[in-house]
């Protein structure tokens, strides 16, 4: 008996999950799985986004402290602790094990796709190229990098009104005119007959 109970329980749910996984392909042509990994991969990089201008202040402390691009780079990932830390503290184990440090951080940025990363990954190599100042090279693109979101938040926020528009129109408006305007105009009716 207990194992009818069970064998009937296991068909019901193989059935359901059958059942759930067609509806969702039909809506996105995708797997569950791999639109929830697509999700999980796009919030990832969303988060290493936002620790790069924290990078590149750790890298302007560290290189006005005294370190070379590498130790700043470092002691920045070992002071991040989000992805990008995690990521930064994964490319220096790869270089302890021998690979090139600027190689790695190359490929990891271009991974990403993270425009203002391959940036940072450029100011790097262009100053241990020339032999520029690394500190100022950093400061200012972090600047450049918070301005730049400054302005996005600013014309997201611009764009707000508009998208408000079309609730306020076709959804606010008519339950504010159902709820005042006709009361009135039935009371006015039932009062003139």
């Amino acid at each position: 008996m207990f194992a009818g109970a069970l064998a009937g329980l296991s068909v019901l749910a193989l059935a359901g999950a059958w059942l759930g996984m067609g509806r969702g392909w039909a809506l996105d042509q995708s797997p569950p799985v791999e639109r929830a990994g697509r999700r999980a991969r796009r919030s990832r990089a969303r988060r290493v986004e936002r620790e790069v201008p924290q990078l590149l202040d750790l890298l302007a402390a560290g290189s006005t402290a005294g370190l070379s691009a590498e130790l700043s780079l470092r002691r920045a990932g070992e002071a991040l602790r989000g992805p990008l830390g995690d990521d930064i503290r994964g490319i220096a184990r790869l270089t302890d094990l021998g690979a090139r440090w600027r190689e790695e951080l190359a490929a990891y940025a271009t991974r990403t796709g993270s425009v203002d990363l391959r940036r940072t990954v450029a100011v790097l190599q262009r100053t241990e190229r020339l032999g520029a100042s690394l500190a100022d090279a950093t400061r200012e693109l972090a600047a450049e990098v918070r301005q730049a979101r400054r302005t996005a938040t600013l014309e997201r926020a611009r764009t707000a009104p508009v998208k408000m528009l079309f609730p306020l129109v076709f959804l606010i408006l008519p339950a504010f005119l159902l709820l005042t305007v006709v009361p009135v105009l039935l009371t006015t009716v039932r009062s003139i007959r």
